[in-house]
């Protein structure tokens, strides 16, 4: 019973580094990547299709990326979506392929996107520690209703505060490289 509560906890602890990793492969580091093109949707005939499924999608050089609708009329409806979106590029088209060029980053604007991310990293580690405030009132509701000893109880919260503290870790690495990375020129 006590495994099954470590299990679900180190599961859901683990969803929330995933989620963190996911959000910040969309921060802009200064170097094109196709992840910052995720989330975007595209108003395709009245529906909001993802731009990976309209188009081929393609990082040529360092500092470039190419969209290449399959729908050539559908070159103005992906220009304003990645204009609405909050990323702050801005798309050039000749009619057949669309170019975003992203632009090197200032030094304040790296700094601004260290705060981002430390801000985002922090979101996480409060919903971990949500994890285990709910985990640790499970315990306690077991030791109350008689289904563990205290001993156990004690035990499981130590147990419990281990995992916390590796699935935090895991936050502080993610925090590290993604700020290493928006530093580096």
């Amino acid at each position: 019973m006590i495994e099954s509560i470590y299990d679900e906890t180190r599961e859901s602890m683990g969803k929330s580094v995933t989620a963190l990793k996911n959000e910040l492969k969309r921060v802009r580091t200064g170097r094109a990547s196709l992840s910052l093109l995720d989330g975007i949707k595209v108003d395709y005939y009245g529906t909001p299709t993802p731009l990976n499924q309209m188009a081929t999608l393609a990082v040529p050089e360092s500092r470039l990326i190419t969209i290449q609708p399959w729908d050539a009329s559908a070159i103005k409806e992906i220009e304003k979506a990645i204009l609405k979106s909050d990323l702050g590029l801005t798309p050039s088209s000749d009619g057949k392929i669309i170019r975003i060029s992203i632009p090197a980053l200032t030094e304040e604007r790296r700094k601004e996107l260290v705060k981002v991310v430390r801000k985002i990293c922090e979101d996480h580690k409060v919903s971990i520690r949500n994890i285990r405030r709910d985990s640790n009132e499970l315990l306690k509701s077991m030791k109350k209703d008689g289904e563990i000893s205290e001993d156990d109880a004690f035990k499981s919260q130590d147990e419990v505060q281990k995992i916390t503290d590796e699935q935090i870790k895991l936050v502080d690495e993610c925090f590290g490289e993604k700020e290493k990375e928006i530093l580096e020129f």
